[in-house]
């Protein structure tokens, strides 16, 4: 049996842009906030010194300077920590790129708990919230390494603002090369009868060791990648859940603002269901290994497990 590949969707992000420039992608530039060895981008300058641009510590005016290139008819992909590119930018993301609708890719890495000992300060659960509340946006966390070099893709053709949110932590390229992302549509990653579980970024992984483990306890699980947060598939939420009649969602992000509410405002709305949400509850992190406050936090397949079978019962 072959070893499954592991690998941090950051990389995955500094290998696509490169991968689309050496594709003839000419509009594209890239902007990093003094951070491109922790980004990757820093894989990109080192091929296309030319169209990276180091715009300093300084986020704020990375996002404007991306926006102006935008008008220009560039493509530009400004980089930072998750904490900055949607934290501490979030006036001039709001301002300058959603207000007008500018044409300008935010990749955002070093999100969520599994920063780990970076600590509470850059362990960022509140991007999915304040990137879905702004108009226009499309929100994407992809789960591997597969769908996130196509989501970057993606997102370098979609004629709009995108917010793209990669990790620190390698995870398990669970998708085949054939796999193929689109924007707005999840994925049924494995189909079950009893419940479903919903999931997206590096929570996909545990999501699929959990139903394994689950099939083991007699529970048939339907497990749906949903990498496109905003828009949401929405007819494939429904469909599972009228075919399950329970759902849980999984995301390393805070349970308010997320995955868990978009299913849930999704599914009370249109086809009302039982729903338990797995994510970081109302708190703050703290500094620690990554995979040691993943299972803290419940975000391990141990808990995905515990809470589905309490939940089937």
């Amino acid at each position: 049996m072959s070893e499954v590949k592991c690998i941090a969707t950051r990389d995955s992000y500094g290998n696509a842009l490169k991968e689309l420039a050496a594709q003839g992608a000419d509009k594209l530039v890239v902007l990093d906030a003094d951070l491109a060895a922790a980004t990757k981008t820093g894989i990109f300058k080192k091929e296309y010194p030319n169209q990276h641009f180091n715009c300093g510590i300084a986020e704020a005016n990375m996002i404007c300077v991306a926006a102006g290139m935008s008008t220009m008819g560039l493509v530009p992909f400004a980089s930072s920590f998750a904490m900055f590119a949607a934290g501490r930018a979030f006036e001039q993301v709001r301002n300058s790129i959603g207000y007008p609708h500018l044409n300008v890719k935010i990749g955002a890495t070093h999100a969520g708990i599994s920063v780990g000992e970076d600590g509470a300060s850059h362990q960022c659960c509140e991007d999915f919230a304040l990137m879905r509340s702004i108009p226009g946006m499309v929100v994407i966390c992809p789960a591997d390494d597969v769908e996130a070099k196509q989501a970057v893709k993606a997102a370098y053709e979609y004629e709009g603002p995108v917010y793209l949110r990669f990790g620190r932590l390698a995870v398990p390229v669970f998708h085949n090369d054939d796999y193929k992302f689109e924007i707005g549509k999840g994925e049924i990653v494995r189909q079950g009868k009893d419940v479903t579980i919903i999931a997206n970024g590096l929570m996909v992984a545990e999501a699929i060791e959990a139903g394994k483990q689950l099939e083991e306890k007699g529970i048939d699980c339907e497990i749906i990648n949903i990498a496109t947060i905003k828009p949401l598939d929405e007819e494939l939420v429904i469909a599972s859940a009228k075919k399950t009649g329970k759902v849980v969602t999984v995301e390393e992000h805070s349970i308010i603002g997320g995955l868990g509410e978009a299913v849930c405002s999704c599914l009370s709305e249109k086809c009302p269901t039982p729903v338990k949400r797995i994510g970081v509850n109302d708190e703050f992190g703290h500094s620690g290994p990554a995979k040691d406050l993943l299972k803290q936090f419940g975000l391990s397949y141990e808990n995905i497990v515990n809470t589905v079978v309490d939940f089937v019962k």
